[in-house]
């Protein structure tokens, strides 16, 4: 939204922009720091991040958001990043085919 590319933002925030990258597609969390650093580069409150958050409804989820949040717990405890980046790729491509 800002313009920044991605080495840019790196830059910005004082880190790589390989670890820009991951922060980026989901691949590594954000520690409550570094979300701190983005916001001050970004010029926009802590709080914008969080905004909408409360007007979530807790409702019962469906079985495809629990099956969804199962498939994330499991991709998080694989600790080989190779296997990660594998089933990463895997996961993309079926969606790219899905969408044919």
């Amino acid at each position: 939204m800002m313009g920044y590319t991605q080495q840019e933002m790196a830059s910005l925030i004082g880190v790589t922009y390989q670890q820009a990258h991951k922060y980026e597609r989901g691949i590594n969390r954000i520690s409550a720091g570094r979300l701190y650093s983005i916001a001050a580069a970004l010029n926009v409150p802590i709080n914008y991040f969080f905004e909408g958050l409360s007007e979530t409804k807790s409702e019962e989820i469906s079985p495809r958001q629990r099956m969804c949040l199962e498939m994330a717990r499991n991709f998080s405890n694989i600790v080989n990043e190779r296997h990660q980046d594998a089933l990463s790729h895997l996961a993309r491509t079926l969606a790219e085919t899905a969408n044919d």
